[in-house]
């Protein structure tokens, strides 16, 4: 009869459960790279709305949707390109190293270098970062000013739409500060 007290000898290996935690984390950066993207498409397709619902309404005050949405819209899609970021300098610079120590090779998972080290990176991440300040920032400031353009502003209306220019632009500085170029490896 087995010793409960004593722990049978597992059959799995170290290396075997850093690749199974190297599965479980790339399929999470699958699941949050299909999530970030189609988070782009929803805010276009909710500006769009807006904007079509204002112009057919003759009614500018409508347009004060769009901060809101464009603001939750690019938090959720800002976090989730963090975590997607974060996931690859995990396997990059912990799990990686670990399971080439272990399969005594100088490194793994070459492609997670490899796509990072490219001539056009910094290029492709200066106009994704345009693309993000367009959808999330400029859009919504846009429709700020065509509201305040239109006239007929009232006081209250005002004050939200100022709370709402600063909590957009305060949403573009958190853009541009999370697209800086991470050095790590």
């Amino acid at each position: 009869m087995p010793d409960l007290d004593q722990p049978e000898r597992s059959d799995i290996t170290v290396g075997q459960l850093l690749l199974a935690e190297y599965q479980t984390v790339k399929d999470e950066q699958k699941t949050r790279i299909g999530f970030r993207d189609n988070l782009l498409y929803v805010t276009l397709t909710v500006v769009a709305a807006v904007i079509a619902a204002a112009a057919q309404a003759k009614q500018p005050a409508m347009l004060l949707a769009l901060p809101p949405v464009c603001v939750v819209l690019g938090w959720t899609y800002l976090v989730n390109d963090e975590k997607i970021s974060a996931i690859g300098a995990y396997v990059r610079g912990d799990l990686g190293p670990r399971l080439a120590r272990l399969a005594g090779d100088e490194r793994a998972f070459g492609w997670e270098i490899a796509h990072r080290s490219d001539a056009r990176r910094r290029s492709r991440k200066a106009i994704q970062c345009a693309v993000d300040l367009l959808a999330f920032c400029v859009v919504p400031l846009a429709g700020l000013g065509v509201y305040w353009a239109a006239g007929n502003v009232s006081p209250g209306l005002l004050a939200l739409s100022v709370a709402e220019a600063l909590t957009v632009a305060g949403l573009g500085v958190q853009v541009v500060s999370y697209a800086r170029p991470v050095t790590a490896p």
